[in-house]
């Protein structure tokens, strides 16, 4: 199955961008490419990019505490393994926490760093981390994979309480919502929202061998998904045929 998410707010959006880009940042540190840790130090700075609203940081610690304060109220309740229920408690603890102590603007560390100032604006620019432009990285480059390794881990090292905490607020808001069997009529889908919750993600899985692919749009009131096919001509058309997908909606 191939899954889609689509947020419903530009909140849920930066999450979602930020978790696609830490996800890639860590696979690609990990390898022992200079290629790789060129892209990954790429990866690192858009992070950057995405995570300067100055009021990131405050929007992950109210989602912390608000999900904390929600599962205190679960306490004393027979239906809730209070085994499970502890541990998710702790984990929205340690990151309000590790969050909390991470003093200044996310990220300030590396904007204070000249070396790596430099670099990112060179990045922009088409080729302008050549060697001739940046000896300085050229050289960085040619360091053994270990050393280049280390230097990411501590670089990055700044931005895990922003990423644990977007991890678990995700994995929190996925885990609200049950999947639905649905089916695409003609490849056409539309269906009016539960009034009275107010939904910030809609999950999407299908079949890849439906050669399917959703393009949704979707509000507070209603949800819209219509599926395309990709042809060989390098062209989109619409999938008048009647898809059959999960659907989960999450709040």
């Amino acid at each position: 199955m191939i899954l889609y998410e689509y947020p419903f707010n530009e909140k849920i959006r930066t999450y979602l961008r930020l978790e696609h880009l830490f996800a890639r940042l860590f696979t690609l540190q990990e390898r022992f490419d200079a290629l790789d840790h060129h892209f990954a130090l790429i990866t690192l700075f858009e992070i950057l990019n995405v995570g300067a609203r100055a009021d990131l940081k405050t929007d992950v610690l109210k989602d912390l505490d608000r999900q904390r304060q929600t599962m205190l109220a679960y306490r004393g309740n027979p239906a809730i393994a209070t085994e499970v229920l502890e541990r998710l408690l702790a984990q929205l603890e340690e990151c309000f926490v590790s969050l909390t102590n991470a003093s200044g603007k996310l990220g300030h560390e590396l904007g204070e760093n000249d070396w790596l100032k430099s670099l990112r604006s060179r990045t922009s620019i088409p080729g302008g981390t050549c060697e001739f432009d940046l000896p300085a990285y050229y050289a960085w480059q040619k360091l053994d994979d270990q050393r280049r390794q280390n230097d990411l881990r501590e670089w990055v090292s700044s931005l895990i309480p922003l990423f644990n905490g977007i991890h678990l607020l995700l994995g929190l808001l996925r885990d609200s919502g049950a999947p639905q069997k649905m089916v695409a009529l003609g490849g056409q889908f539309q269906q009016n929202l539960p009034q009275g919750r107010t939904f910030q993600l809609l999950r999407l899985s299908l079949d890849p061998n439906l050669g399917a692919i959703p393009e949704i749009s979707a509000n507070r009131l209603v949800a819209s998904i219509r599926f395309v096919r990709h042809e060989a001509d390098g062209k989109l058309y619409s999938n008048s045929a009647d898809t059959p997908f999960d659907l989960t909606l999450c709040a």
